[in-house]
C-alpha cells in the first residue's frame, strides 16, 4: 500500500512540476508585460526552430492555460504511472516530434501551447493500451477515449476555428500514435497466461532435481 501511493506521488510530482513552469511563464510574461509567443514554432522559417522546443511552455491566455491544465495533467500523470519505465522517452519525443512536424506542416503564423502534447498523449495512451492487450492499459485506452474523444475533430481544418493550430494538434497525435507501435514492445507487457503455474512447476523440478542429488551424495 505504502508504495503503491508513493508510486502515485511520484508520477504526479513531474506533470506537476511542468504545470507549475508554465504558470511562472504566463503570470511573469502577463506581469512584466511581454509577448512570449515568438517562442511557439513558426512554420519553415528560421525565427520558428527554437520553438519545437519551446512551444508547449507559452499559451495565449490565462484561459488557454486553464483549458489545458487539467488534461495535461491527468494523462501526463496516467504515461508517468503506468509506462514509467519509458515514459520520459515517449514523453520528449512526442514534445519534440510533434513541434518538428508542426514546424513542417503547419500554416504561416506562431504555433503555441501544449494542446499537441495533450493530442499526442491521448493518442498513445489509446493505441499503446489495446495494442498490448493487457487489461489495465485496455481500461486506460477506454477512459481517455470517454474523456477526451471529442478532441479528434480538432486535429482538422474544417472543424477547427481559424486561429487555432489544428496542425499542431495532428502533429502531436500522428507521434503519440507513432510512438504507440514503436515501443509495443517495451514497458508494461500483458502477463504470459499460466505463467505462474510454469514458474511453480519449474521451481518443483529444481527442488527435486535437488533433493535427488543430495539423496546420491
Amino acid at each position: 500500500m505504502k508504495q503503491d501511493i508513493q508510486r502515485i506521488m511520484l508520477a504526479a510530482a513531474k506533470p506537476l512540476f511542468l504545470i507549475f513552469i508554465l504558470y511562472i511563464l504566463k503570470i511573469m510574461e502577463v506581469g512584466m508585460d511581454w509577448n512570449f509567443s515568438r517562442l511557439g514554432v513558426y512554420p519553415m522559417e528560421k525565427r520558428g526552430l527554437v520553438g519545437i522546443l519551446t512551444h508547449p511552455l507559452i499559451h495565449s491566455g490565462f484561459s488557454h492555460l486553464l483549458a489545458n491544465t487539467i488534461p495535461l495533467f491527468f494523462l501526463s500523470w496516467c504515461l508517468f504511472y503506468f509506462y514509467r519505465g519509458i515514459a520520459g522517452k515517449i514523453f520528449i519525443l512526442i514534445w519534440i516530434g510533434g513541434g518538428l512536424l508542426t514546424f513542417l506542416i503547419g500554416k504561416p503564423g506562431w504555433h503555441i501551447g501544449a494542446s499537441g502534447l495533450i493530442y499526442g498523449l491521448t493518442f498513445f495512451l489509446f493505441f499503446s493500451g489495446i495494442l498490448r492487450k493487457y487489461v489495465p492499459l485496455i481500461a486506460i485506452s477506454l477512459l481517455v477515449t470517454f474523456l477526451y474523444g471529442g478532441i479528434i475533430w480538432h486535429m482538422f481544418p474544417y472543424f477547427s476555428p481559424t486561429n487555432m493550430s489544428w496542425e499542431g494538434h495532428l502533429s502531436g497525435g500522428i507521434m503519440g500514435t507513432l510512438c504507440a507501435f514503436v515501443f509495443v514492445n517495451h514497458g508494461p507487457q500483458r502477463p504470459e497466461p499460466f505463467a505462474d503455474e510454469m514458474e511453480e512447476e519449474e521451481n518443483t523440478e529444481e527442488e527435486t532435481t535437488a533433493a535427488e542429488e543430495e539423496e546420491t551424495l
